[in-house]
C-alpha cells in the first residue's frame, strides 16, 4: 500500500474512509480521515482498498457525493434475477459492470457496499458473492416481513400504552382515586381493548410483578419498562399495571403467585347453565321427606353458600332427635365430569377480605346447591339421638328433602337464645344438645383452645375489622358440625367405606405446673396451641386428639371443601346400594392432590388477611392499641409475638425494652408496608405524674 491510497476500515463496527499517510511499525498504517483525525490501522481492520489513483483526506467528502448516486438497494434484486439461474458468483468489480455498465472507483465501491450490506440476495464466499437460491430468498423475505411486523406491533403497543396512561391520568388526576378502588377477587381483567400481542406483553408484566426475579421470561417485561422509562424491577411493573388501570394498588399477588384460578372457563360455565336449566336425573329417587321439620340455617350475614341447617324432632318417647342437614351438591354431579374435575382442581373455596373465590360457579353454589329459606332443597340429613352423657346413642343418614324455615345470622340466633323465645324452643334445645356434647368431648380428652379472632372485610376501599366475640350460637353450630363429622366417620368405619378421615396425634403439652405460671388466657392458650400437631387426612379412621373423637370425617361443607364432597359421593352411593365411586387407592391419590392444593389456598388466605390487617393499621397510625405479649419468637433477640386485643391480630415485634410474657403495652404504629409485609410499633409510655 502506498501513501495516498483510499481505504475503508472498521472501527467499533462502523465503516470509515481514510487516506493512507505512512507506515506505523511493521504492519500498521497511519491513515487520516476526512476530519483530519489520524488513525493507526491494523491490517485486520481494512475491509476495502481503492486502487488506480491517489487521494487526499479532503477528497473524501466529494467522493461520498459521487458515491450516493450509485447506492440503490433495489438494483441488487435485478442483478440477482440475472445471476440466480446460472448460480454465477461475482466480484464487486463485476457487479459494478453488471449494475452500472462501468468499473469506476465509485461504482466498484458502491457494488462492494451493496453486497456486504445485503442480507437477502447474495452470500459472501471469499472475495466473491454467490446468489442465494429462490427458495432461500423467499424464506429470508418472509423472515424480514415477520420481523418488520413485530417491530410495527411493538411500536404500536408502546403507543397504545402511552395513550392509555394519558387517558387514565386525565380521568383520574389523583392517581389514588382509581388505584385504591378495590375490585373483588373474581373481577375480570380489563384487557378487552388490547390486541393478542399486547396481552402477551401485559401478561409478561403481570408475571414479573407477581413473581419478581424468579420469572423465567422477564426480558419481555423489562423491555416494556425500559421503553416507557419505568424502573426496571418488579415494583416498576406493578406500578405500570396500576397506572394502566389493569390492576389496583391492592392487587392480590398471593393469588397470582400461586396461580389460583379466579375465573371459570366458558366450558365450565356452560355446564353450570345446563345444570340450572336442565338438572340431571336425581339418583336418589326415594328421598326422606323432612319438610315438616322446622329448620334453621345459621351463618354470617355475608355468607352466600348455605351448606348446613339444624332441626330438632321431639319423639313420642320424650327423646330428642337432632337433625343436621347438609347441602347435597353431588346430586348435580357425576364423578369425573366437568364440574367435579373443576371443583377437584380448586379443592376449596377461598375466603378473603375482598371476597371469595368459589369452588363451584356462583350461580350453582349460591343457587340449587344451597339450602335456601322457603325452598324445597335436597340434602344429606344426619339424624342423631344422644344419651344422657352426650355420647351418640343412635344415628341414621338419609338422602332427604327439607324446607329451611329461617335464615338466621349468628347475632339473630344469639338474641333468640338470650331472650328465650317461647315460640322457638328448638333453638334452646339445640344449644342444650351442643353444651352436652361439649361436656362429653371434654370427658374424652378434647383440647379446647380459644384465641381472639377477627373478621376483616374490604368494601368500597374501606377496611373494617370486627373482633369475633365468643358466641353461644357459634359454639352451638360448631359443636353440631363436629357431631356430624363423628357420625360420618362412624358410618364409614362401620361399613368399611374409604372416606377422607381426619386425624390428629396426641400432643405433648407442657407440664401443668409450667402452664400454671402463664397468664390464663390467651397466653396459656398460645403455649398450648404451639404444641398441637397438624391434623392429617387419610383413608384410614384414626383418633382426632384435640376433638376428643376416635373417628372423624368432615362432611358438612361439600359446596366449599372438595374432601367433604368426596365423602358425600361415597356415603350416598353406599346408602343407595350402588358401587362406591372411588376405591381406597383412587381416594388416596385424589386426597394427596387435594391436600396440597388446600394447603396452598390456606396460606393465600392467611397472607391476604395479613396484608389487609397491615393496611388497616397503616391507615390508623394515629390509634393507640393495647398489645399483649403472647410468646417469644427469639427471646435472645427480644423478638416476640404480640396480640392487639381489640383487633384479634397477632404480629411479630422486636421489643425496645425487656418485657415478660403476659405484659400489656400501649403501642402505636410507626411504620407499616403491607406489600413488603413490614410493620413496626412505638410504645406509648404515659407521662410521669
Amino acid at each position: 500500500m502506498e501513501k495516498g491510497t483510499l481505504l475503508e476500515f472498521r472501527l467499533h463496527g462502523e465503516r470509515r474512509l481514510a487516506v493512507a499517510e505512512r507506515p506505523d511499525g511493521k504492519k500498521n498504517w497511519i491513515a487520516i480521515d476526512e476530519f483530519g483525525q489520524k488513525n493507526s490501522i491494523r491490517p485486520q481492520q481494512i475491509s476495502y482498498v481503492f486502487s488506480g489513483q491517489t487521494y487526499k483526506p479532503t477528497d473524501i467528502p466529494s467522493f461520498r457525493e459521487e458515491l450516493a448516486q450509485y447506492l440503490d438497494p433495489d438494483s441488487l434484486e435485478v442483478a440477482w434475477e440475472i445471476l440466480v439461474e446460472d448460480a454465477e458468483s461475482v466480484s464487486p468489480e463485476e457487479m459494478a459492470q453488471l449494475l452500472f455498465s462501468e468499473e469506476s472507483t465509485a461504482g466498484c465501491y458502491a457494488a462492494h457496499l451493496l453486497l456486504v450490506e445485503d442480507k437477502l440476495y447474495f452470500k459472501q464466499k471469499g472475495d466473491r458473492y454467490e446468489p442465494r437460491s429462490q427458495t432461500q430468498v423467499e424464506e429470508l423475505k418472509h423472515q424480514q416481513e415477520v420481523q418488520q411486523a413485530k417491530k410495527r406491533e411493538w411500536s404500536e403497543f408502546v403507543a397504545r400504552v402511552g395513550q392509555r396512561l394519558e387517558l387514565t391520568k386525565s380521568k383520574f388526576p389523583d392517581s389514588s382515586a382509581d388505584s385504591s378502588a378495590q375490585q373483588g377477587e373474581g373481577a375480570a381483567p380489563v384487557l378487552e381493548d388490547w390486541s393478542n400481542s399486547d396481552r402477551v406483553r401485559i401478561e409478561a408484566l403481570e408475571r414479573y410483578a407477581a413473581l419478581g426475579e424468579e420469572t423465567q421470561n422477564r426480558a419481555a417485561a423489562k423491555e416494556t419498562l425500559v421503553a416507557l422509562s419505568r424502573p426496571e424491577n418488579p415494583e416498576g411493573a406493578f406500578d405500570l399495571l396500576v397506572d394502566l388501570g389493569l390492576w389496583t394498588q391492592h392487587e392480590n399477588l398471593f393469588i397470582r403467585r400461586n396461580q389460583i384460578p379466579t375465573h371459570f372457563s366458558s366450558k365450565v360455565l356452560e355446564v353450570a347453565q345446563r345444570c340450572l336449566h336442565s338438572p340431571p336425573k336425581d339418583l336418589d329417587r326415594e328421598r326422606l321427606d323432612l319438610t315438616y321439620l322446622k329448620t334453621y340455617t345459621i351463618d354470617d350475614e355475608s355468607t352466600q353458600e348455605i351448606d348446613d341447617g339444624l332441626s330438632v324432632e321431639y319423639l313420642e318417647d320424650g327423646r330428642k332427635k337432632f337433625w343436621i342437614h347438609i347441602a347435597d351438591p353431588t346430586r348435580l354431579l357425576v364423578p369425573g365430569d366437568e364440574l367435579d374435575l373443576e371443583a377437584r382442581k380448586r379443592s376449596t373455596t377461598l375466603y378473603m377480605p375482598t371476597g371469595m373465590v368459589p369452588m363451584f360457579p356462583p350461580e350453582l353454589a349460591t343457587g340449587p346447591m344451597s339450602l335456601i329459606q322457603g325452598k324445597i332443597c335436597p340434602a344429606l340429613s344426619f339424624g342423631i339421638i344422644l344419651d344422657e352423657s352426650g355420647a351418640i346413642a343412635e344415628y341414621s343418614i338419609h338422602a332427604s328433602i327439607i324446607q329451611p324455615t329461617y335464615r338466621l345470622t349468628y347475632e339473630d340466633a344469639d338474641e333468640m337464645l338470650e331472650l328465650g323465645v317461647v315460640a322457638e324452643p328448638e333453638i334452646a334445645t339445640l344449644a342444650e344438645g351442643a353444651k352436652l356434647r361439649m361436656a362429653w368431648r371434654q370427658s374424652q380428652g378434647c383440647i379446647n383452645i380459644y384465641m381472639p379472632e377477627s373478621s376483616i372485610k374490604v368494601k368500597d376501599d374501606e377496611v373494617v375489622v370486627e373482633l369475633l366475640q365468643e358466641s353461644k350460637a357459634r359454639l352451638m353450630v360448631a359443636e353440631m358440625m363436629i357431631l356430624t363429622g363423628e357420625v360420618g366417620g362412624r358410618y364409614g368405619q362401620t361399613n368399611n367405606i374409604p372416606l377422607p378421615f381426619r386425624a390428629q396425634t396426641q400432643p405433648e403439652l407442657p407440664p401443668p405446673e409450667e402452664l400454671m405460671l402463664l397468664d390464663p388466657e390467651p397466653v396459656r392458650a398460645c403455649a398450648i396451641r404451639r404444641c398441637m400437631p397438624r391434623s392429617e387426612m387419610g383413608t384410614n379412621p384414626a383418633r382426632h386428639a384435640s376433638l376428643g373423637l376416635d373417628v372423624y370425617s368432615q362432611v358438612t361443607s361439600p359446596i366449599r371443601r372438595y374432601a367433604d364432597l368426596l365423602a358425600h359421593f361415597q356415603i350416598k352411593a353406599h346408602l343407595r346400594g350402588d358401587p362406591l365411586p372411588f376405591s381406597t387407592v383412587e381416594l388416596q391419590e385424589i386426597l394427596m392432590s387435594v391436600t396440597s392444593t388446600v394447603k396452598e389456598a390456606s396460606l393465600v388466605e392467611k397472607q391476604t388477611n395479613k396484608y389487609w390487617a397491615l393496611e388497616y393499621l397503616r391507615r390508623n397510625q394515629h390509634e393507640v392499641w393495647q398489645a399483649l405479649v403472647l410468646r417469644w419468637l427469639k427471646e435472645d433477640e427480644n423478638l416476640g409475638l404480640i396480640l392487639l386485643e381489640d383487633l384479634g391480630m397477632e404480629l411479630a415485634w422486636r421489643f425496645p425494652r425487656p418485657v415478660k410474657l403476659g405484659d400489656r403495652l400501649d403501642v402505636q404504629v410507626s411504620y407499616a408496608d403491607p406489600r413488603q409485609d413490614r410493620i413496626n410499633f412505638t410504645e406509648m409510655i404515659p407521662a410521669a405524674q
